[in-house]
């Protein structure tokens, strides 16, 4: 390679990750307590996985019964989704067959999606069922940002974009002395060279999770916000239906008969033959067609367990009057190329293949990754903190770092004051969920980024940051206790493993980030900033 092609990588690689790092810092560190959104949305709640919570499970006979008291079903579609591990799922119920009612849920088309608790059968809104847990997930693709259509979207694919290119350019810039150099650590060598060394170090330790996710998060995100439009727009002439039929989005069509179902049935039966004939069979999706009608139909549709096959999709259709099968795809038979490779991109990115062993493994991975943003962001600042730096750059490179510093290393302590303020604050059940942790969030954020700014010590903000998100995060676990009456030992005793997971994750967390704190020397750099840029001009005035 030319020195002037490694030039042009080199600065590429360092332009790209400077220009993302705080947004790019933001989507690891929040996506890395995303791939716990279940366990946390448990804890919040206070509603463990117990026996009986997968939709699969669930007592569909007892659903209708409960959902029919509110408004009636017959003709309508009830759809149910667990996307998610958890007691709650979304459903849907479309208008009756007749015009009146139609007319009725269009005014209030609204009021047809509502989200079901698998074990009390009780309905929430989106707002009253908004949590914590879906706040941190949706903040890793900054979902919070969409001012404008899907903008907030569209950045976190182009930062994506942009972190695969820099993933790409820094294998290439360091490929000769790639094995080498993860061998050289030099504490005690200059502040360069230590953060060099970590930087190539445990970026080449990580390599393989960085790639997996700029890739999968650009395809995700690139194919949902730029890619998506264009096709529909271009290949079907804006017919997005046409579009998603072709994709197998969208679900069967059938027709009412108009004359009620005489005979009795039982969604439950239906689901209990569903699992006879794949007994690791899945059910993250269930839909009945024309509820009480004759030409009433049952579609269940899922996955098998990861330990099964890694990769998989399968549903079946019933025809209710005769208990006919008309339509099975078994979850254990081949799957098209775009399916297999939709699935296995899902579940590479969200980690659910494993338990909760991989999901530590890509938190500890996600953390990690955000150290080496960091390390990249702090070589940037050394490298460019030199004598023949005019002074005003000098001061800008600083207080541009203070700022990156402050804003990346204060959502520790915020996140766990998020999840302290929620236990503590956030139990009436008419409470505004979501503007109670926006509100927290993002002002204690504003509030701590500002204060470790104006600081001007990086080592300070270091230090105290994870010294407060310490403190804060030994808390979590005792307002939990104090709140609900599970304790670790009660958590633990009655099986609560999801709750059970949250509270020691805190605790071993804060522990060991104050054991950290406690050892971080505090250096007085914006005092050795300003007198060197004073040295300087005074030298420059002399020599003039």
């Amino acid at each position: 390679m030319s020195n002037r092609i490694y030039n042009i990588l080199f600065h590429t690689h360092t332009i790209s990750g400077i220009i993302i790092s705080v947004a790019l810092y933001v989507i690891f560190f929040a996506g890395s307590f995303s791939f716990f959104r279940d366990e946390i949305v448990s804890w919040e709640r206070n509603e463990p996985l117990a026996e009986g919570w997968k939709l699969g499970e669930m007592d569909f006979d007892r659903v209708m019964d409960t959902l029919g008291k509110e408004k009636p079903l017959l003709g309508s579609t009830i759809s149910f989704n667990q996307h998610y591990d958890e007691q709650r799922l979304s459903a849907t119920v479309t208008p009756p067959v007749d015009a009146e009612a139609k007319e009725r849920e269009r005014r209030g088309r609204r009021g047809n999606f509502v989200y079901l608790n698998t074990q009390s059968f009780k309905t929430y809104d989106y707002q009253s069922s908004y949590s914590l847990g879906e706040f941190l997930y949706r903040l890793h693709f900054f979902a919070q940002l969409n001012f404008f259509g899907r903008s907030g979207y569209l950045l976190a694919g182009l930062v994506a974009f942009f972190f695969l290119f820099a993933v790409i350019t820094g294998v290439i810039v360091h490929w000769k002395k790639i094995i080498s150099n993860f061998y050289i650590f030099r504490p005690n060598n200059s502040i360069k060279n230590l953060w060099t060394d970590a930087h190539t170090a445990l970026g080449i330790l990580g390599l393989p999770y960085q790639f997996m996710f700029a890739l999968t998060g650009v395809y995700i995100i690139i194919g949902l916000t730029v890619m998506s439009p264009a096709i529909i727009s271009y290949v079907y002439n804006g017919d997005q239906e046409k579009a998603y039929d072709d994709f197998g989005f969208n679900p069967p069509k059938f027709e009412t008969a108009g004359t009620p179902l005489e005979s009795d049935f039982s969604i439950n039966d239906f689901r209990d033959k569903t699992h006879k004939k794949w007994p690791e069979f899945e059910i993250n999706r269930a839909t009945v067609f024309n509820f009480g009608d004759e030409n009433m139909h049952v579609l269940f549709e899922g996955k098998s367990s990861f330990e099964s096959k890694f990769a998989s999709v399968g549903k079946v259709i019933y025809k209710v009057m005769t208990g006919e099968i008309i339509q099975e795809k078994s979850p254990m038979e081949g799957i098209s190329y775009m399916d297999g490779a939709r699935a296995v991109i899902l579940r590479l990115h969200f980690g659910d293949y494993g338990g909760i062993a991989v999901k530590l493994i890509y938190f500890g991975l996600g953390i990690l990754t955000c150290f080496v943003i960091i390390s990249g962001v702090m070589i940037w600042l050394v490298a460019r903190d030199k004598k023949h730096v005019s002074p005003a750059k000098r001061k800008f490179n600083a207080w541009l770092v203070w700022f990156y510093l402050a804003g990346c290393l204060s959502m520790y302590p915020v996140t766990a004051l998020t999840f302290l303020m929620v236990k503590v604050g956030l139990q009436a059940p008419d409470a505004d969920r979501m503007g109670f942790i926006f509100q927290t969030y993002f002002w204690s954020w504003l509030v701590f980024t500002v204060i470790f700014t104006f600081l001007r010590n990086n080592s300070l903000t270091n230090k105290y940051t994870l010294l407060t998100g310490g403190v804060i995060g030994m808390l979590i676990p005792v307002a939990n206790g104090f709140v609900t009456g599970n304790w670790l030992w009660v958590s633990l005793a009655h099986g609560y493993s999801d709750i059970f997971l949250i509270d020691a994750f805190w605790l071993v967390t804060s522990v060991t980030t104050i054991l950290i704190a406690l050892k971080i020397k505090i250096k007085k750099e914006g005092e050795v900033v300003s007198k060197a840029i004073t040295k300087q001009k005074a030298s420059a005035v002399a020599m003039s």
